[in-house]
């Protein structure tokens, strides 16, 4: 049964960093696409940042310059790496892959992790 995992968030003070892990087990799979998205209270949940098998990237433009995202595909992992964290920033952040098998290489499905919690305080 696959499972995400995600660690690193945290109370921090506006303008200081954090970095959120996700990590993927569980099966024999293939992380295709991979990215972190957030949720604040009362608002949908939006794309922070998203990276492809190729490494890839993509983001939402309120985090470009501030937030980065990679991948260790050795140990099925994704990172984000936030610097200069807003109050703005505050939200749970889930991690979301997109998982191939080797049952079936064609087929992808999607997967979340529970969330880890972000607040940044001004």
């Amino acid at each position: 049964q696959v499972q995400l995992v995600e660690s690193g968030g945290g109370l921090v003070q506006a303008g200081e960093s954090l970095r959120l892990s996700c990590v993927a087990s569980g099966s024999t799979f293939r992380i295709n696409a991979i990215g972190w998205y957030r949720q604040a209270p009362g608002k949908q949940r939006e794309l922070v940042a998203r990276i492809s098998s190729g490494s890839s990237t993509n983001y939402a433009d309120s985090v470009k310059g501030r937030f980065t995202i990679s991948r260790d595909n050795a140990e099925n992992t994704v990172y984000l790496q936030m610097n200069s964290l807003k109050p703005e920033d505050t939200a749970v952040y889930y991690c979301n892959a997109h998982l191939a098998f080797s049952s079936d290489y064609t087929k992808e499905f999607s997967y979340w992790g529970p969330g880890t919690q972000v607040t940044v305080s001004s």
